[in-house]
């Protein structure tokens, strides 16, 4: 009896809903339910925590004072008055370099000869350009000089050439001269450039300016 009327009971709950038409699609969301706090339970301890006390604060440490140089600061320079401009000035020649002092020259040599046979020795003059005869040979000066004065050791020098010619024998043609030396002749060195000959020797004195005097042998 009871399984009847529940089953005619949910068929006419079906026939009601199809009676009523279709549902409203729109369908509002539960609302979810506001959560407030509880109150807090008698005798229950607060859980609120209790305030601490602020940390003591770390001493100040002033640090040592540096001892360094102060360092100036430089002052502003100070404006420059303008240059007024002047006429440009002519240019200068330039200096003449100075010129060594020029060596003396002299117009006469004296030479010294020496015979290596007899060991006989003569010193003699020769004019700058006349040739000169001792025995054999024949002395021609080309130039005699003496050392300038900004010159640091005296010197006196001559340029010499000489030349063999036998004596000519009386009815007889002279033979013809050669030429043995040619060059310059030191007083303060006398074997710098000597002449060399089997027979003779030569060498130069001095430059002086008197007037030669023949040796006796060119006679």
């Amino acid at each position: 009896m009871d399984g009847r009327h529940g089953m005619s009971r949910a068929l006419a709950l079906a026939m009601a809903l199809l009676a009523a038409g279709p549902v409203s699609a729109r369908q509002t969301a539960p609302q979810q339910p506001t959560l407030r706090p509880s109150a807090p339970a008698p005798g229950a301890a607060s859980q609120t925590p209790a305030p601490t006390a602020p940390a003591p604060a770390a001493p100040v440490t002033t640090p040592p004072p540096i001892n360094a140089t102060p360092v100036p600061i430089p002052a502003e320079p100070a404006a420059v008055a303008p240059v007024a401009e002047t006429a440009p000035t002519a240019p200068t020649a330039p200096a003449k370099p100075v010129e060594p002092a020029k060596r003396g020259r002299s117009g006469v040599a004296i030479l010294q000869a020496l015979d290596k046979v007899t060991t006989e020795t003569m010193r003699f003059e020769v004019p700058v350009g006349q040739p000169i005869r001792y025995k054999t040979l024949i002395f021609t000066v080309r130039a005699c000089e003496t050392s300038a004065s900004d010159e640091a050791i005296p010197e006196s020098a001559a340029y010499v050439v000489v030349d063999t010619q036998p004596k000519a024998v009386a009815g007889r043609v002279a033979p013809p001269g050669r030429q043995i030396y040619k060059g310059w002749m030191y007083a303060s060195s006398p074997g710098l450039n000597p002449l060399q000959h089997p027979v003779y020797d030569a060498w130069l004195i001095a430059c002086k300016t008197s007037v030669p005097v023949a040796p006796a042998g060119s006679r």
